[in-house]
């Protein structure tokens, strides 16, 4: 079963370019929330994510209001600076999903108080904001996969 990444109204072409590289490269599934920040012909969307386009398993949604009708009774596990747990006191699953909001704003308030159990933070030095979208995405996703007992981080 594949991870499944979903970004909430992504702002900047070479962040989700990146992410989609990620997800080629693991097998992941990319959910890309609509508005989105940029057209998907955006030429800094295509250089980011380079000839691995055909690779990635790409959904849209065209809103977060029709994601969360087909998709909100999964285990969503909310990327936030407001997070209580850090990824190693999480125990992802293989039907678990990573859910990362706007580069600039986080995630909806109300998306957040929706799922309180599920709000995950990576650690970072106190004085620190936050980590970029595309390195966000990488962290837990490699994370989830190595507690998922994924073949492909074995050398």
């Amino acid at each position: 079963m594949p991870l499944n990444l979903v970004l909430v109204h992504p702002e900047i072409p070479q962040n989700t370019g990146n992410i989609a590289r990620t997800c080629a490269a693991t097998g992941s599934r990319l959910h890309l929330v609509r508005p989105l920040g940029f057209a998907v012909t955006d030429r800094h969307l295509k250089r980011a994510g380079l000839d691995y386009w055909s690779e990635v398993d790409l959904v849209f949604h065209d809103s977060l209001e029709a994601f969360l009708e087909q998709h909100g009774n999964q285990r969503l596990w909310l990327a936030t600076t407001k997070g209580t747990r850090t990824p190693d006191q999480v125990e992802f699953g293989d039907d678990d999903w990573l859910v990362f909001g706007r580069e600039t704003a986080g995630l909806p308030p109300d998306l957040l108080a929706a799922y309180p159990q599920q709000l995950v933070r990576i650690p970072m030095k106190l004085g620190t904001r936050s980590l970029n979208l595309s390195n966000a995405a990488a962290v837990l996703t490699f994370e989830a996969l190595r507690q998922r007992g994924w073949p492909g981080l074995s050398s």
